[in-house]
């Protein structure tokens, strides 16, 4: 697919300096350009590699005044950053525009589909599903029955979504993501052995939320394990049955959260987090990355370690454990020189 300098600006409301027929059909680096690509300048670092990039467009600030004769054709913007994000943005809507039917799918004669539906090759539409408009669905999707689809959300290639989950509008749920698996429940008998609980309940998935590649969410054994509005997960997250995740918040990769633990809104937890089940963790609460959390967070608490405590303790604490194998010999020594003197 490509653009012309002409159209890119029209799409940036931004000046053209050079020849505005150029046409490009990738993007770049401005380190890294090369003949057909497109890149953009913001950080005055880089202001050499304008001279020296072979991309055939730049986007730049508007204030940006060449010292020397440049091979790249400008557009010039108020903000190149935010400019070459929106394009971004744009390109990226327009590489997912697919829509239709592909070949060797499935759909239940019971399902209820909306308008301008993409189904992938290869993809299955359970019994009494119910997917609203302008939905898009990758191959080698399965959906099971009784589940519930909003507009405008995405769905790409292998996710598996289990029977009764409740997705809502505008979500994104990236590949091999496992939404609605049985909750890890097992009751001990006395010899010992572990039998199966069943798992009853759903996964409800509010507005606006994005999964990750291979995260998964487990159905509750009674009730509902939600996810609310405007919850972004990084990949390869673990949410347990019964796990309530407040709107906005924001969690790393390979975070694992336990059982019926309640997290509030606007939290922002880092990468391989874990945390127990059974617990309540406040608002605007941030988690430093290989957290181990075992007790209740209040609102706008900061925490690190394992187990967790406050981020500036955290930080005080290992200046001392840095110093441990100092501290120790100085102690030796002084036990030496008490013992010099008792004699």
């Amino acid at each position: 697919m490509k653009f012309t300098a002409t159209q890119i600006a029209g799409i940036l409301e931004g000046e053209i300096e050079g020849n505005e027929n150029v046409e490009v059909y990738k993007l770049s680096k401005i380190e890294e350009g090369e003949e057909g690509s497109l890149t953009f300048l913001s950080n005055p670092k880089y202001i050499h590699y304008i001279y020296e990039t072979k991309a055939t467009i730049a986007i730049v600030n508007k204030d940006f005044v060449p010292e020397k004769q440049l091979e790249t054709t400008l557009i010039k913007v108020e903000d190149a950053y935010k400019a070459f994000s929106t394009l971004l943005e744009f390109y990226n809507q327009v590489k997912l525009n697919k829509s239709g039917i592909e070949e060797y799918t499935f759909i239940s004669k019971t399902a209820t589909i909306g308008e301008n539906l993409y189904l992938g090759s290869f993809s299955i539409i359970g019994d009494n599903v119910n997917i609203g408009n302008n939905v898009k669905i990758y191959p080698n999707v399965t959906i099971g029955e009784n589940v519930f689809i909003g507009d405008n959300t995405t769905i790409f290639s292998g996710v598996n979504i289990y029977s009764e989950t409740t997705i809502g509008s505008d979500c994104v749920i990236h590949a091999g993501a496992v939404i609605g698996s049985d909750g890890f429940g097992f009751a001990p008998s006395e010899e010992g052995i572990y039998s199966k609980v069943p798992q009853i309940g759903n996964v409800v998935i509010e507005d606006n939320v994005d999964i990750g590649a291979a995260t998964t969410i487990d159905r509750a054994t009674l009730g509902s394990t939600i996810i609310r509005k405007g919850v972004k997960l990084d990949n390869q997250i673990q949410i347990a049955h019964n796990v309530e995740i407040g709107k906005n918040t924001v969690i790393a990769a390979q975070t694992g959260i336990a059982g019926s633990t309640k997290i509030g809104e606007n939290c922002m937890i880092g990468g391989q987090v874990g945390i127990v089940g059974h617990l309540t963790i406040g608002n605007n609460v941030k988690v430093q990355a290989q957290t181990g959390i075992a007790k209740n967070v209040k609102d706008n608490e900061v925490i690190q370690g394992t187990p967790a405590f406050g981020y500036s303790d955290f930080n005080k604490s290992y200046v001392y454990f840095k110093k441990l194998p100092e501290l120790v010999a100085t102690i030796n020594t002084l036990q030496k020189e008490i013992k010099a003197l008792k004699k």
